[in-house]
């Protein structure tokens, strides 16, 4: 007898949506079928569900969250995110390091992939980070366990903002991975602060965020970077790009055919500048969420293939450290729980298909950071899968947002794809939002892949 078979589905993979069905033995994909069942089929199976229509999709990989663990966990952990996650049809997911100590050594790395065995839901990985005095410990990381190596290029983090051209250097010419980067240029920032506080003083409104955190510091670090890449043939990865100018700088090439690639966060394919004076502070992220023009260019560029992958730079904060300015409240938002609905609600309005959003939130990402056996439903492959009930609307609350930090930039929105069932290795993880905590992920690995 087999474990598990899921038939009478919309499934969105690999290009097409047909009926069909999809088997599973153990933590396995044995069959992906389209049609009706074979006669006798079910009797095979201990677990049969009818969907009943609903979309059958690959569970999400989300390749940047920040889940705060260790030394922020007033604002989440790595066990509340991931519950989150997987509540939103997210079954694997990428953390970044800026944590408490941060992830720039090969102990706290390990450290965290330990937390990720003991408490996520969801399969787990972890970024290293990259300081202006760590080379040493770049090079002994184990990159078949590592997604890759995050790169600040305009934060302040600790001591987490490299800005020594000769270390620079280093990490792009002989780090055997790939270069994940945050990329603003702290000194048009800097100068584009005191600017403003020179001519306002210091209680400047949220709606400045994107002037002072500004285009021409996305433009500036981007180019660089693509430039200094190019010179060292280095595997670059550009975190939440957020202007047209930047989309205009990526080759329209498959994913798994560049060495320079993008990703783009579902805020900033959502929201725009007109949306701070309703929403305040709980949109001010970095990079800003800049102009309807931008948004466009990002909505353009996803649909053309400039931009490679959706993720979402899930930043939990609490409200209260939300609270201030365009200097003072903090930059982030959670998102992860919401992701796929709103990629899908927008596939509802007419901006991407249905399997597009499946393309760039699950097909993408595995073949961008060459996953081992996940982001497709495909035969031998592991049994990530969310199913999804569209046409069911329901109004998202900050009570909803299935994360430590207690609220959502979404609230009050209506959505219409409902995320109803979530299988982790061919565990059902999560029904209706209601997530089992004795289902734990697995630690993704990632295959070799050439620098070019």
């Amino acid at each position: 007898m087999h474990d598990l078979l899921l038939h009478n589905a919309l499934i969105v993979n690999e290009g097409r949506c047909f009926r069909g069905y999809v088997a599973v033995d153990a933590d396995i994909i044995i069959e992906v079928g389209e049609g009706e069942l074979p006669e006798g089929m079910k009797d095979t199976f201990r677990k049969v569900e009818d969907l009943d229509g609903c979309l059958l999709l690959p569970g999400v990989i989300d390749d940047q969250v920040h889940f705060r663990d260790p030394g922020l966990t007033h604002k989440a952990d790595i066990a509340t995110e991931s519950q989150a996650a997987v509540a939103g049809g997210v079954t694997s997911f990428m953390d970044m390091p800026n944590t408490k100590p941060p992830t720039v050594t090969v102990g706290a790395l390990e450290a965290k992939l330990a937390r990720g065995a003991e408490c996520s839901s969801a399969n787990y990985s972890f970024f290293i980070g990259a300081t202006n005095d760590n080379m040493d410990e770049l090079l002994q990381c184990d990159y078949s366990r590592v997604p890759g190596v995050k790169l600040f290029l305009g934060s302040s983090t600790g001591n987490m903002l490299v800005d020594n051209e000769a270390t620079l250097d280093r990490i792009f010419r002989d780090v055997p991975a790939l270069i994940a980067i945050h990329s603003e240029d702290e000194a048009t920032i800097k100068a584009m602060r005191e600017k403003f506080v020179a001519e306002r003083g210091d209680d400047l409104p949220v709606e400045l965020h994107p002037l002072i955190r500004s285009r021409e510091a996305c433009v500036i670090s981007t180019r660089r970077a693509i430039e200094r890449a190019r010179r060292f043939n280095t595997r670059l990865h550009v975190l939440h790009v957020s202007t047209a100018e930047e989309v205009a700088m990526f080759s329209d090439a498959p994913v798994q055919d560049k060495l320079i690639t993008s990703e783009v966060c579902v805020h900033h394919l959502w929201f725009s500048d007109e949306d701070y004076a309703r929403l305040g502070t709980r949109i001010k992220m970095n990079p800003a969420v800049k102009t309807r023009g931008d948004r466009d260019a990002l909505r353009h560029g996803l649909r053309d293939g400039r931009l490679d992958i959706v993720a979402t730079d899930h930043a939990p904060h609490l409200l209260t450290e939300k609270e201030g300015n365009a200097i003072t409240a903090a930059s982030g938002a959670p998102m992860v729980r919401y992701s796929l609905p709103v990629m899908l609600e927008l596939a509802d309005m007419g901006v991407f298909s249905r399997e597009l959003v499946v393309e760039k939130m699950c097909h993408a990402p595995a073949r961008l950071y060459n996953i081992d056996r996940r982001g497709y439903l495909r035969s031998g492959y592991y049994a990530d899968l969310v199913v999804v009930r569209p046409d069911d609307p329901y109004t998202v609350t900050d009570a909803s947002a299935s994360a430590r930090c207690g609220w959502t930039p979404l609230a009050g929105t209506t959505l219409h794809n409902r995320v109803v069932r979530t299988y982790v290795n061919g565990h059902l993880v999560c029904i209706d939002g209601v997530v089992d905590t004795s289902v734990r992920g697995r630690e993704l690995h990632y295959l070799p892949r050439n620098r070019g």
